[in-house]
Formats: C-alpha cells, sequence, structure tokens
C-alpha cells in the first residue's frame, strides 16, 4: 500500500514520494520558464500567507535567493500587519524584499478618477468589502508588481492555487494576471501538503484563509464553505467526472451548496482564457498558437 501523509483537512493527498516529485517538478518548471524568457529573475508579490510564502520558497530553491524579489503592496491596516510577515519571510529565505504602501494611490484615486466615473462615490475611505473598489486595489498591486519586472528583466510570479483558479476567485488583471502560476495544478489543501513537506512554520500553514479585504473577512465567508470541503468537492466533480448529486451525497454536503461551487467553475472561465474574438475566416487560431508547418 502507499505510505500516505495523513492530514485529515486534505481531501486530495499525495503519497510521501509524490511530495518530494512536486516540489522538484515546480521547481523545474520555474528554472524552465525564466530560462525561456531570458529572464534575469521573478517578482513575487507577498501578503504572509500560505500560497506566496510557498510559491517565494520554491522561487527561492530553485532560482536561487539572489534571482528572486518579494513585494508587499499594502493598502489597509488590515495587510499592513501581513506585509511585515511577508518580510520576515524573506528575510528568512534571503531574498530582496520591497514594501510600497498603496493607500496614497487609493487616495488619489478617489480623488481623480472616482468622482467622474462613478459620481455617486464621493467619500476617500469607501469600504474595503466594495467589489469594484477591492478589485481596483488588486490591479494597482498588479500594475506595480509588473512596473519593477519590467524595470529589472523579471518575470512576474502569480501564487494562486487551483482551487481560486477554478473558482475564479481571483481578481481578473489583478493577481490573475501573472507570467506563470507555479501553484496552479495544485488543490489548497495539496499546497498546505506541501508546505509541511518544505518545513514552513505552522503559524503559516494553518493560517486560516483570507483577502485581507476586511477585519474578520475569510475565503470560508466568501465561498459557503472551507477549502477541504471546497477541494474535495472538486477533485471528483472536475477531475473525476463525478455528478454534483453523487458527491454531495458521499461527502455529506447539502447539495445546493456542492452545485453553487461547481457553477462558479462554469461562470468564472473567462478569468481562465485569453479575451475571444469573432472567429472570422481562420484567424480563430489563439494569438499563442504556432503557425503551421
Amino acid at each position: 500500500m502507499t505510505d500516505q501523509t495523513q492530514y485529515p483537512d486534505s481531501p486530495v493527498q499525495f503519497p510521501r514520494d509524490d511530495v518530494a516529485a512536486v516540489e522538484s517538478a515546480v521547481a523545474a518548471f520555474l528554472r524552465e520558464r525564466v530560462r525561456a524568457a531570458d529572464a534575469d529573475g521573478v517578482v513575487v508579490a507577498m501578503s504572509g500567507g500560505l500560497d506566496s510564502t510557498v510559491t517565494a520558497t520554491l522561487a527561492a530553491e530553485a532560482l536561487g535567493p539572489d534571482r528572486v524579489l518579494g513585494l508587499a503592496l499594502p493598502c489597509h491596516k488590515t495587510d499592513a500587519c501581513a506585509a511585515m510577515e511577508a518580510e520576515t519571510v524573506a528575510d528568512h529565505l534571503g531574498i530582496a524584499f520591497q514594501r510600497v504602501h498603496l493607500r496614497p494611490l487609493l487616495q488619489q484615486f478617489h480623488q481623480a478618477v472616482v468622482p467622474t466615473l462613478d459620481p455617486d462615490v464621493t467619500d476617500d475611505s469607501a469600504p474595503t468589502e466594495d467589489r469594484a473598489l477591492g478589485n481596483a486595489i488588486a490591479r494597482f498591486r498588479m500594475a506595480c508588481t509588473y512596473y519593477v519586472a519590467n524595470r529589472t528583466n523579471r518575470l512576474v510570479v502569480g501564487t494562486a492555487n487551483r482551487s481560486e483558479l477554478l473558482l475564479g476567485y481571483v481578481t481578473k488583471h489583478g493577481d490573475a494576471g501573472a507570467d506563470l502560476f507555479p501553484l496552479g495544478d495544485l488543490y489548497k489543501t495539496e499546497v498546505r501538503e506541501l508546505a509541511r513537506h518544505l518545513g514552513l512554520p505552522d503559524a503559516i500553514v494553518e493560517r486560516t484563509p483570507t483577502a485581507g479585504f476586511r477585519v474578520g473577512q475569510t475565503d470560508a465567508d466568501d465561498l459557503g464553505a472551507t477549502y477541504d470541503v471546497v477541494d474535495a468537492v472538486l477533485w471528483r466533480v472536475v477531475e473525476q467526472d463525478e455528478s454534483v448529486e453523487r458527491v454531495a451525497a458521499a461527502l455529506d454536503v447539502a447539495e445546493d451548496t456542492a452545485a453553487r461551487l461547481v457553477s462558479m467553475c462554469s461562470t468564472t472561465a473567462h478569468k481562465r482564457s485569453l479575451p475571444p474574438t469573432p472567429g472570422i475566416g481562420d484567424r480563430a487560431r489563439r494569438p499563442t498558437d504556432s503557425p503551421a508547418r
């Protein structure tokens, strides 16, 4: 029988040997992508959370600490503490680190842009749970990340995992914008297992996932389920092609919860693909397709 790492919160479990194989595969992927782009290194937007810490750790391992730049971009009090934790992680990894506070940029945005585009919003301290505002902040962060990447000939390494990408729990052209996603094939619970394998502190591995939009906000609140439920449902429906009804019954999960999670995958498909074109003539070929030979 295959020896398993037993984590009760992980519905999708790696065999122990496979965790090391995944680590090696991700490291090789990072090296190859950087080599192919003739880049000098990578930039990782760091929040102090699980995904960005695992991503930065693997990047430093694959490329060497001197080729990795950690970037923290706090905008509110809720993520200022997380930025300090990110700096602690960067110091431990021995990578370069920069922190830029985006609050002044947000205030200028409210003063110079919002009154014209959205006259009903007049207060520059609009609630952080406002969806449009949250997306704008995520796009400010990505603009800054790409700016420094362009200036230093680096690739932008995204930190999203497969759970987030499938659910569309990312901001289009925000944290969904990157040159590569090293964790993009791994469900959140698998990222936790990888983090344990890498020896990351329990405080990071066990931290309640949050986007940091407001005090007390959690991913589970937004998604209506914890990642152990999310991953168990998505694994069986997406990877095993089981029906929602069968999966809900097998996992003892409310059928409407399972159906809603699966529906999120289909309604957010646009976040995982290039913008469509009309398909005129034979020009429907994707821009990334190679010419016929």
